[in-house]
C-alpha cells in the first residue's frame, strides 16, 4: 500500500466489504486484505453449465432483513419472492406426507399446517407441548446478555437433547429442535453439540417466525459482493488485496501493523477483523487476546454444512402445485426449497446436508454421494427430481477461510463461563481489542448467521472505528 490507510479490513466478506465500503463513504482511508482469490466469502454465487445462476452459500433474505434490502436498492439489483406455493412436503419416518404450509411459523410443524399431516393425535399433542415450552424459554433469554437469562447456568450446561428429553420421549416432538440445530439458519450443529440456551438464543435474535427466508436476489447474491467490490476499487484502485491470508496483527502504542501471508507488513491506525471467529485463532494477536476471548474463539466452532443444488429444465413440481419446499429425516436432505428464477426455468431445487450427516456423506466415495442426494430428492419430489440437468455439491467444511457454515456455535457451558467473560460492555456484540475491531455476521446482536447480520456487524465496527479517528 502506497499509503497507510485509516483502517485495515481483514476479510472481504459481506461485513468486511461493508465496513469499507461505509468508512470510505465517511472520507477514510481502507485497505481490505482478504485470503482468497476472490471476495464474497460465504456470499458466492456460480454459472452451471447449463446456465443457471446458483448460490453455493448464502442466498435468501428476509421479511425483517431490512438494512440487506436497502443495500440491494442502493445497489440497483432487484429482488423476488421465494417460491411457496401450493403444497410442501414432510418425510417423517418413511412416510411422505403432502400438506399446506401453515400461515404462521409459531402456529407450525416446521412450517406445515399440524392438522393435514395425519399424524397420532397423542405425537401431535407432545409435539406441540415441547414447541411451547421452548417459546416460553426463547421469550425469558436476554438477547443480548444471555448469561442473565433465569436460569443461565442450568441451562447453559444442558445440551438440546437433554432438555428435550427431560419434557418428552416422543421422536416427533424433539424433531423441530434438531432441524433447528442442523437446518435453520444458524444451524449446522447436532443437538448434544450445543446448549438449549444457544439454541433459544439463536431463536430469540434470529427467529424463524419472521420469516428469513422470504426472497431471493435476481441473478444471485453473489452479485451483491462483487458490486461491493467494484465500488470500492472505483474509489480507490489499490485498497482491495486478494490472495493475502493474514499472520499477524500488532499494536503498540499508536496504531496497527499487519503482516500478510507474503511477509510483507501494513500499516494502519486501526483494524477491523472481519472473520468467522474459529478463523481468529490462525492470527497471532501482539499483544495477545485475553485469555477469556481466545477460550471462547476454541469453543466456537463452525457448523457442519453442504449445500445442493439441483438443475432441472423446468420447476416440475410446480406443475402439480407443489412448492418445493422439502423437510424430513431423510438419511441426507433434511431440507430442500425451490431457488428456481420468477420464470421458473432453469429451475433450481436447494437442498442441505447438516451436521454430522455432511460429514459422513463427505466421507464417501462420489458416486455413492450423489445415489444417496439422489434418492432423497426422489423421495420428496418424484421419479423427475432423480434426473438432474447438473448437480452441485458445495462442502463448506473443506473451505479452508471459512471451515463451515452458515455460521459458527457455542458449546455447552460457554455462554454463561467464556462468552460472558469476554463480552464488551453492551453484549457481546463487536467488542476492543485495543485498535483491533471484531465483525462479520456471528458478532451481531441480531440476525448473526444470516447477510442480515454481516452487514449491521460491518456498519457497528466501521461506525466505531469513525468515531474513534481523527476527522
Amino acid at each position: 500500500m502506497k499509503q497507510p490507510p485509516d483502517v485495515l479490513i481483514i476479510g472481504a466478506g459481506l461485513s468486511g466489504l461493508v465496513a469499507a465500503r461505509r468508512l470510505q463513504n465517511s472520507g477514510h482511508s481502507v485497505g481490505v486484505l482478504e485470503a482468497r482469490n476472490r471476495v464474497g466469502g460465504r456470499m458466492l454465487s456460480t454459472t452451471t453449465a447449463s446456465g443457471a445462476v446458483v448460490d453455493l452459500g448464502g442466498q435468501w433474505g428476509g421479511a425483517s432483513h431490512h438494512r440487506f434490502g436497502a443495500l440491494l436498492d442502493g445497489l440497483g439489483i432487484e429482488r423476488f419472492p421465494s417460491y411457496y406455493e401450493g403444497d410442501g412436503v414432510f418425510h417423517w419416518q418413511g412416510r411422505r406426507r403432502q400438506a399446506p404450509l401453515a400461515h404462521a411459523f409459531t402456529a407450525s410443524l416446521l412450517f406445515f399446517e399440524p392438522s393435514a399431516l395425519d399424524l397420532p393425535a397423542e405425537e401431535l399433542a407432545a409435539t406441540q407441548a415441547l414447541q411451547r415450552a421452548f417459546a416460553n424459554l426463547v421469550a425469558q433469554v436476554n438477547p443480548s446478555q444471555p448469561w442473565l437469562t433465569p436460569q443461565a447456568e442450568q441451562l447453559d450446561r444442558l445440551s438440546v437433547a437433554q432438555w428435550a428429553c427431560q419434557h418428552t420421549r416422543v421422536p416427533l416432538a424433539k424433531q423441530p429442535l434438531d432441524w433447528l440445530c442442523r437446518v435453520g439458519g444458524s444451524g449446522g450443529f447436532e443437538p448434544w453439540e450445543c446448549s438449549i440456551l444457544h439454541l433459544a438464543w439463536t431463536q430469540a435474535v434470529a427467529p424463524q417466525s419472521e420469516t428469513p427466508e422470504a426472497w431471493l436476489v435476481r441473478g444471485g447474491a453473489g452479485g451483491v459482493a462483487l458490486r461491493l467490490a467494484d465500488a470500492l476499487r472505483n474509489h480507490d484502485p489499490g485498497c482491495l488485496h486478494l490472495g493475502e491470508a493474514v499472520q499477524c496483527i500488532e499494536h503498540h502504542g499508536q496504531g496497527v501493523r499487519v503482516q500478510g501471508s507474503d511477509g510483507g507488513w501494513h500499516e494502519a491506525r486501526m483494524a477491523i477483523v472481519a472473520v468467522p471467529p474459529p478463523q481468529r485463532l490462525a492470527i497471532r494477536f501482539d499483544p495477545p487476546l485475553p485469555a477469556a476471548h481466545q477460550a471462547l474463539l476454541q469453543r466456537s466452532p463452525m457448523g457442519g454444512m453442504t449445500k445442493i443444488l439441483a438443475v432441472y429444465g423446468r420447476p416440475f413440481w410446480r406443475e402439480q402445485g407443489l412448492s418445493g419446499l422439502g423437510i424430513g429425516d431423510r438419511p441426507a436432505l433434511e431440507l430442500t426449497a425451490d431457488s428456481s428464477p420468477p420464470a421458473g426455468g432453469p429451475a433450481v431445487l436447494a437442498s442441505f446436508v447438516a451436521g454430522e450427516r455432511a460429514v459422513t456423506l463427505g466421507a464417501l466415495p462420489a458416486d455413492q454421494r450423489r445415489r444417496l442426494i439422489l434418492n432423497d430428492l426422489i423421495a420428496y419430489w418424484g421419479p423427475e427430481a432423480g434426473e438432474p440437468i447438473d448437480l452441485i455439491e458445495q462442502v463448506w467444511n473443506e473451505e479452508p477461510f471459512t471451515g463451515g457454515a452458515f455460521t459458527s456455535f457455542l458449546t455447552p457451558g460457554c455462554w454463561t463461563s467464556h462468552a460472558r467473560l469476554a463480552a464488551g460492555p453492551k453484549g457481546h456484540a463487536p467488542g476492543i481489542h485495543g485498535p483491533i475491531l471484531w465483525a462479520g455476521t456471528e458478532v451481531s446482536p441480531r440476525w448473526p448467521g444470516y447477510f442480515e447480520g454481516a452487514i449491521e456487524a460491518g456498519e457497528l465496527a466501521a461506525a466505531t472505528a469513525i468515531a474513534s479517528l481523527p476527522q
